[in-house]
């Protein structure tokens, strides 16, 4: 038995998931500013909207895919956010659900509350099995409810009416003000699945968030899987305990399964070398954990670098636009769009 001598990758996993924390916090800031400047009418200093806000708009960034293979074209409202989807559902289909481990602050939220129940309980406790079944297609009914309403509620007309619309051309400023003015029922959701979140790891990702049940099944079609070697596997479960997902590693020879998020935890654990693995399809060799860590990073810098080159990265509402649409932003209505 060769020892598995090589460095774990978790830390620097860490690294990357407190680098992109930090870089919300810095679109939160400079989107904080850019709310300032429109709640002044205009009197403040100007100052940039940042286009990586459009990242936390998914619902309208599905709606620019769909409008996307509809016409071919890129929306201009929030152009970022149609590029930032595309990169996390390439990168999903390469490495698997690594946004999910790698990038997402709110995965990454998830994981810190998960191990400090793993501190206070001095465990992992899992869900039973009679209810972590029906939770986890909660996940896919939302997602189906989302898919259904985009994809076949609406045809190309009433598609470009809503995205051309005031409603979702200040949708990142009513984004703001629903955590900027959150209510006393959202605020208890909230500390409900913190809670839950610290007693269940993963309880958001592994139940609720539907961004996450598409990642999970566009990664079953992944060329890329880990892999297990039963020659030299010893069965001593370390993979399994590692995993965050709870799926049974030391079982299969192949990992497919939509709660994997390719955080490498199990291939870290194993004690023997080159027993766990990256693998693409008709690829006879494995692919170190580092390359694939620098695949999933290397998407996402790519898509957005070349947005930004290619100008498919700024939006066109004009800061005179944002201001008049601004006077009735507690007025618009997502439902039909315009001012109620």
């Amino acid at each position: 038995m060769v020892r598995n001598i090589e460095k774990p990758i978790q830390t620097f996993r860490f690294i990357i998931q407190i680098a992109f924390v930090f870089l919300c916090i810095w679109i939160g800031y400079d989107f904080y500013k850019f709310v300032n400047f429109l709640e002044s009418g205009g009197a403040l200093e100007f100052s940039t909207r940042p286009p990586g806000v459009d990242g936390f708009l998914p619902i309208s960034s599905m709606m620019s895919l769909y409008y996307f293979f509809l016409t071919g074209n890129i929306h201009p409202a929030h152009p970022a956010g149609l590029v930032i989807f595309f990169a996390i559902i390439f990168m999903s289909f390469l490495i698997g659900k690594s946004f999910c481990s790698w990038f997402c602050p709110v995965g990454f939220i998830s994981e810190m509350l998960a191990n400090l129940g793993d501190k206070i309980f001095r465990r992992k406790i899992k869900m039973p099995k009679f209810l972590d079944y029906p939770l986890r297609s909660i996940k896919y009914l939302l997602l189906a409810f989302l898919f259904y309403t985009v994809f076949f509620m609406m045809n190309e007309i009433v598609l470009k009416a809503f995205l051309d619309s005031p409603y979702n051309l200040v949708a990142d400023v009513k984004m703001y003000y629903f955590f900027a003015k959150i209510s006393q029922f959202s605020l208890i959701v909230i500390g409900v699945l913190i809670v839950l979140s610290i007693v269940f790891r993963n309880f958001w990702c592994r139940y609720l968030c539907p961004y996450g049940a598409l990642l999970g099944f566009i990664s079953l079609f992944s060329p890329a899987k880990i892999k297990r070697n039963t020659e030299t596997c010893t069965d001593c479960k370390a993979c399994t305990k590692a995993c965050p997902s709870f799926i049974k590693v030391h079982k299969m020879k192949s990992v497919i399964s939509d709660e994997c998020t390719s955080c490498m935890s199990c291939v870290d654990a194993c004690p023997v070398k080159s027993t766990l693995y990256f693998k693409p399809v008709l690829v006879k060799k494995e692919i170190n954990k580092k390359i694939a860590a620098g695949i999933v990073i290397s998407v996402f810098l790519l898509a957005t670098g070349i947005a930004m080159l290619s100008g498919k990265w700024q939006n066109n509402v004009t800061k005179e636009e944002y201001l008049r649409h601004f006077k009735n932003i507690e007025k618009l209505d997502h439902m039909r769009g315009g001012v109620q």
